[in-house]
């Protein structure tokens, strides 16, 4: 288990130097342009770039693959004539992070992304996501109208078939995000039913492939907000998945509250005790990135930034607490 974190597009490098020196080793970074432009040699050259700073690019971000306007692979969850070429596209920029040394790609399979309702006043006025079922917008409808589980199902094994074989041929480990916030089945959110947004959900998902290449990007705030009583519950979902090699990454986040009614927080004041879960992933033998994911907004002038090394630190002395 290792240090790593995550950031969407170009850093200055004051930025990586900034990770190494609070103890970072390990990134995972955006590539240059778009996925379905990156070749062997743009993501050696992403590679070299991270190495020059002392950090592995351990992972790369494939897509949000889903139907927003900025998305680049809309067909394949829309389910129309044009995803088998977009499936092509995502087969090649496998083979090209295999080519480029680059171990390990995250992804996510969605029609909504990430959903949220109003922010709420955190520690000392920082600004928390939330999300609260019954505040969410029910209207309009996706471009892709209403979307049961069957619907649902059908577009994640077509992909999963056409794109896991192609994982195992080049041995890289593909982490697929859950569904982010899990909403009730079937009402689901704005007509479409998350089914990865359940414990039962994801293990569905995952049999569906039983290759050693097909897993999760095990959001551990996210599998929180599917349950009644997450300070509970997490450790033993933690150990199925964990025990089964299927966590490929960690978002180290904490959450207040549960399904359908939520705050995130920092570690340190949420539900979850991360100590404990610490002890989980060491216990399962979790070899992977543990890295900060969404983090309150603070003030200050790169609040960001500033917000994420408090989390950094925290793991560091979590890892330090359990002999790692």
């Amino acid at each position: 288990m290792v240090i790593g974190t995550q950031f969407e597009g170009n850093k200055s490098p004051e930025y990586y130097r900034h990770l190494k020196q609070l103890g970072v080793d390990h990134i995972c970074s955006n590539p240059p342009g778009k996925a379905s432009t990156w070749t062997p040699d743009s993501l050696s050259a992403h590679r070299e770039k991270m190495e020059s700073y002392g950090l592995a690019l351990s992972m790369i971000p494939l897509a949000h693959i889903g139907i927003a306007a900025n998305d680049e692979f809309p067909s394949i969850m829309l389910g129309t004539p044009e995803r088998d070429a977009e499936i092509d596209r995502v087969c090649q920029v496998i083979g090209a992070a295999a080519a480029a040394g680059i171990p390990a790609l995250k992804y996510y399979l969605s029609y909504l992304g990430i959903v949220s309702t109003e922010r709420v006043e955190g520690r000392g006025g920082s600004s928390n996501r939330a999300f609260v079922y019954e505040d969410a917008e029910q209207e309009p409808l996706t471009q892709a109208g209403r979307v049961d589980a069957d619907m649902m199902w059908e577009r994640i094994t077509y992909f999963l078939e056409r794109v896991i074989p192609v994982a195992e041929q080049n041995k890289i480990r593909m982490a697929c995000h859950p569904h982010d916030p899990p909403v009730p089945q079937p009402a689901g959110l704005r007509g479409i039913d998350r089914v990865m947004g359940t414990v039962d959900g994801l293990k569905r998902f995952l049999d569906i492939s039983p290759s050693l290449y097909h897993g999760l990007n095990f959001c551990q705030g996210t599998v929180c907000e599917m349950l009644e009583n997450p300070a509970e519950e997490i450790f033993d979902i933690i150990r199925y998945f964990g025990t089964r090699d299927k966590i490929f990454n960690v978002h180290f986040r904490n959450i207040r509250g549960g399904f359908c009614d939520f705050v995130e927080t920092f570690p340190d004041e949420g539900d979850v005790d991360f100590l404990e879960a610490i002890k989980v992933y060491k216990e399962v033998g979790y070899q992977y990135m543990l890295m900060p994911d969404h983090v309150p907004k603070i003030d200050g002038p790169e609040p960001q930034l500033v917000a994420f090394a408090y989390t950094i630190g925290y793991q560091r002395a979590l890892l330090q607490a359990v002999g790692m």
